[in-house]
């Protein structure tokens, strides 16, 4: 559309807000900070209300692939090489459902 060309021409960052606009940095740095206060349950239930975090576990092939994973830390190597897998993955990490040890 107009305002997505006239957004990436200035600059500015759809999903994050205009880099240059300190009143949304600062808010964007809150929400980080407040989701860093959170338990990891907390953070694990915050991210199942998230559709994209639904659509991620609800993917057939997804959960064969973290079943997978959970048992063989070498299929975990060998997923991550797909970047689709390698995206929905972090997406996963980052909202708590899933850890790393």
């Amino acid at each position: 559309t107009r305002r997505q060309s006239s957004e990436r021409s200035s600059g500015i960052n759809a999903e994050y807000g205009d880099p240059k606009n300190a009143e949304a940095q600062q808010g964007y740095q809150h929400c980080v900070n407040q989701m860093r206060n959170l338990s990891p349950e907390e953070r694990a239930k915050n991210a199942m209300m998230d559709p994209e975090i639904q659509q991620i576990l609800k993917d057939p092939a997804m959960q064969v692939i973290l079943e997978q994973m959970q048992k063989d830390p070498t299929a975990a190597q060998e997923h991550l090489k797909n970047p689709q897998v390698a995206e929905k993955f972090q997406k996963l990490v980052q909202s708590g459902i899933v850890s790393i040890r």
